[in-house]
């Protein structure tokens, strides 16, 4: 994680802060020392439950970490607003950099699932495979959403995996004309990714999200829970055991 410049560069603009709020010390009043004190307990003591909450709903370290580096830099911002508004103008401009410049890392390990492209998975479902079912993720490494989810799929290719059922990974963010082909969108509000389908003897059995689904807001969090209750993963692996 030292290594990767998304997560080196928040460290060093949230060191930054100690290193500012220290050295301000001796010249602010001690009336805004004591409101500046006060207001870091509560935001430390509000960040500790926020991300303790988070801890205990989030599925993955991806999504755990990308929502407690937004809550820091609420806090951020907020503390600076006290020390000086030029300071906060500053921050904002640095996390600005941070954003646009630099993106978390995604989940690098793929499980027993396989990377495809396009041609692949096309040769895969028209000249047929040795395996019946194909749970295919549609991601990019552009999309935070994408990001977010990464660990998901891997982690449930190892649980389910069989020679029946079979899970592979297509990056849309390396091949994004083929995205139409298989009805997924990638425009703004409209962004379907990661999108999961499962084809079955070749043709496509069930997805997620569905074509018509219009807003994100309203969808069901991509978790394993949730992926493995949608596509009926239990089942599939209990017919491959009893050999049906």
């Amino acid at each position: 994680m030292v290594s990767e410049p998304y997560y080196l560069l928040h460290f060093l603009a949230f060191f930054s802060y100690l290193v500012i709020r220290t050295s301000a010390s001796h010249v602010l009043s001690a009336h805004i020392t004591d409101h500046l004190l006060h207001r870091e307990i509560q935001a430390a003591l509000t960040f500790g439950l926020l991300t303790a909450i988070k801890m205990v709903r989030e599925e993955t370290w991806e999504g755990f970490i990308a929502d407690s580096l937004f809550f820091a830099k609420i806090f951020l911002i907020g503390l600076t607003l006290i020390l000086d508004r030029h300071l906060t103008l500053w921050y904002v401009v640095v996390l600005t950099v941070i954003y646009i410049f630099t993106q978390q890392p995604a989940f690098q390990k793929l499980g027993t699932s396989s990377k495809l492209t396009p041609l692949q998975l096309e040769s895969l479902l028209t000249e047929g495979s040795t395996s019946k079912h194909w749970l295919i993720e549609f991601r990019a490494s552009y999309s935070p959403a994408c990001i977010r989810t990464s660990r998901c799929f891997p982690e449930l290719s190892i649980t389910y995996s069989n020679k029946n059922f079979s899970f592979g990974i297509v990056d849309l963010g390396l091949f994004p004309n083929a995205a139409e082909y298989f009805g997924i969108s990638l425009s703004g509000s409209m962004g379907q990714l990661p999108t999961y389908v499962l084809f079955t003897n070749g043709a496509e059995a069930a997805r997620y999200p569905q074509l018509e689904s219009q807003a994100k807001a309203f969808r069901d969090p991509i978790t394993k829970r949730f992926l493995s209750g949608y596509f009926k993963l239990d089942r599939h692996l209990l017919e491959y055991i009893n050999g049906k």
